[in-house]
């Protein structure tokens, strides 16, 4: 496949897998997610390859979430929604070597699910974390839901979809949505210092690592499958429909007038 969406580069061990489109903050078509997909197959099964890192271009945001210009009820490529999203979300589980993302910037609504769902997460200080759906007409009923239940408490993930604030690099590390912060000039050398320790490691010792922890949270791709199936419908809903317009529009949206 070649590449408009993204970036891939193998050196070293290491993979580098680059959303490249910073003119949307990185937000992600139906063709981002099918080379990202691609991507993370291409380098998932390399054997050259020990670590997989997941950034977005320029310094403004690691990834935004999916583009709500390609989105009239569905979005703009395949899948019950639009986008094979559920197949992307699986695909960093299933690789089997660690996936670090290098989150630089804003890590919001589906951005912030592919955060939660690599393995590591290294923040500069700059990063922001978040959601949106509630606020645009969307959810992640699956993943971006249950599993971030797991990983931060249930009262916190709560209020995380609910409420669409947004946290701080230094609260996302405090609620566990990270593990590190570092200056935003020390990134990249705190990814590369993370993936040179993991490339000592034994590669089947960290892919026995990865299935076991994966095991405990594996019936959440379940949840997720029959959630999107939902997703879908609602997508097709003048409510779901008001959040995308009112947030290309710049304005507050009124889903209550199409409650019936």
């Amino acid at each position: 496949m070649a590449y408009q969406d993204i970036l891939l580069s193998k050196a070293g061990g290491i993979a580098r897998i680059t959303i490249n489109r910073p003119d949307v903050m990185n937000a992600f078509r139906g063709r981002t997610t099918e080379e990202l997909i691609e991507a993370f197959n291409d380098a998932g099964w390399d054997k050259s390859i020990g670590v997989i890192v997941l950034t977005g271009a320029g310094d403004r945001a690691f990834c935004s979430g999916g583009d709500q210009s390609v989105k009239d009820g569905h979005y703009d490529g395949r899948g019950v929604t639009g986008m094979p999203v559920e197949e992307l979300h699986g695909v960093i589980r299933d690789v089997p070597m660690p996936v670090i993302a290098r989150v630089q910037g804003y890590a919001i609504g589906g951005g912030n699910v592919l955060a939660i769902l690599c393995d590591l997460t290294i923040a500069s200080e700059k990063a922001i974390f978040g959601q949106v759906g509630p606020r645009v007409g969307s959810v992640d009923p699956g993943w971006g839901t249950a599993y971030l239940a797991h990983m931060v408490g249930e009262k916190k993930a709560r209020e995380i979809w609910y409420m669409c604030r947004r946290y701080t690099a230094q609260q996302a590390l405090e609620m566990g949505l990270c593990n590190v912060v570092v200056p935003h000039d020390q990134l990249d050398k705190e990814v590369d210092a993370w993936c040179a320790e993991i490339l000592e490691k034994s590669p089947t010792a960290l892919t026995l690592a990865k299935r076991s922890f994966n095991a405990a949270t594996e019936h959440i791709r379940g949840v997720g499958s029959m959630g999107h199936y939902a997703l879908s419908f609602y997508y097709n809903t003048e409510e779901s429909k008001e959040g995308a317009r009112a947030f290309l529009e710049r304005r507050k949206p009124e889903f209550r007038k199409y409650v019936k």
